[in-house]
């Protein structure tokens, strides 16, 4: 014996389970590992002695004969090298530790257990992890299609057909990309994990296998129909509901009507863009109406009522006498709908007075008795 109380470095009791034992030295691993504590000699040494501790109490057979006193623990024990001999990690499931090449610990088996050492997570997204653990269905890929509208239908919203191709689950080798009567083989190159490992000093991380393309799998008889893909592309027809104020390039998304997943994972989702064709003599600004209205000289000097046409139907404009050729009025609430929901937008008329292009010559001489009758000078501050 070497003097060092194993149930005492790890913190247990002598009765401890091994679970316990394990809990324990997952904790001081974590504590003293000399990633954590570069440079520290003395972490350095409780790392190993804990690790030596592990070895032994973690192993039935060596814990009895540790118990018994007939275990030799000194320097040399097991092989003579390393934390007492035999490698500090051993105990974990699936990993294989060794002091390597003066750069700390390769790491050269599956990750979960280590991640939850170090950080408290889990490697289970990681590429090459335990065979056990199978790879999370892949999620469908979104399509994006566009659709045309008129300028009405996109104020008001509408039904409209959606004509999609998506890949669908290849019906005659039900997905598997084999030929009827054939099924995939494992891939020998990563005996079906697909991936396999390359040492990158602390961590042997691993890459997709470049036989199988991470699948796991290879096909030796590809399906006729998807030619091994599992897959084929097929157009499908579906009405959607646009909502009213979309605008020329919105783009609506519905969710999960894309691509179905692959392996049970979720499908996709569907975006809509919408083309809005222009209107007559209506206009858009985000969300408010716009129109051009013409006026005549003698509405804009006495004034008038003009009916006009709105997103809700036809409603009165007051004019007021002497209004000016440019001059704005708001509508309230006479705009296009907000795709927030946050109401509607405005209606902004724009008046211009609309001078002849050709007067006979009554019209002219009226005008020209007008134009005597002028009460003002308009450009009297150019003098």
């Amino acid at each position: 014996m070497n003097g060092k109380d194993y149930y005492k470095l790890l913190g247990v009791s002598r009765d401890a389970k091994k679970d316990e034992i394990k809990k324990a030295y997952r904790k001081l691993a974590q504590k003293y590992h000399p990633d954590r504590n570069p440079n520290n000699k003395e972490a350095e040494e409780k790392f190993k002695e804990i690790s030596q501790a592990y070895e032994v109490l973690s192993d039935e057979d060596k814990r009895k004969q540790y118990d018994t006193g007939r275990l030799f623990t000194g320097s040399g024990a097991y092989g003579g090298g390393g934390y007492g001999g035999g490698s500090p990690f051993s105990g974990f499931e699936g990993f294989n530790f060794d002091q390597g090449r003066g750069q700390g610990y390769t790491f050269t088996g599956d990750l979960g257990d280590i991640f939850n050492i170090f950080s408290g997570g889990s490697a289970g997204g990681f590429a090459g992890g335990s065979p056990g653990r199978g790879r999370r269905g892949q999620r469908g890929n979104d399509i994006e299609v566009t659709v045309n509208m008129s300028f009405d239908d996109a104020l008001r919203g509408a039904e409209v057909p959606v004509t999609m191709t998506r890949n669908i689950t290849c019906s005659t080798c039900q997905g598997t990309g084999s030929a009827p009567g054939t099924l995939p083989e494992t891939c020998p190159t990563c005996h079906g994990r697909g991936s396999i490992a390359e040492d990158q000093g602390l961590f042997g991380l691993s890459r997709p296998c470049p036989g199988c393309g991470g699948r796991g799998t290879i096909i030796k008889n590809p399906c006729p129909s998807c030619r091994g893909a599992g897959i084929v592309k097929q157009p499908k027809k579906i009405k959607v509901r646009i909502p009213p104020g979309v605008k020329d390039g919105s783009r609506i998304k519905f969710k999960s009507k894309g691509e179905p997943g692959a392996g049970g994972g979720p499908p996709g989702d569907l975006y809509v863009i919408t083309r809005v064709a222009e209107h007559r003599y209506l206009g858009r600004k985000n969300s408010n109406i716009t129109l051009e209205l013409p006026i005549t000289f003698s509405e804009a000097a006495l004034g008038t009522n003009i009916e006009i046409p709105t997103t809700d139907g036809k409603v009165k404009l007051k004019i007021p006498a002497g209004t000016q050729s440019g001059s704005k009025f708001r509508l309230k609430g006479k705009g296009a709908p907000d795709l927030k929901g946050k109401g509607k937008g405005d209606m902004i008329v724009t008046v211009n007075i609309a001078v002849p292009k050709k007067l006979d010559k009554k019209q002219k001489e009226l005008i020209s008795k007008l134009e005597e009758l002028a009460p003002e000078n308009v450009r009297a501050y150019l003098k």
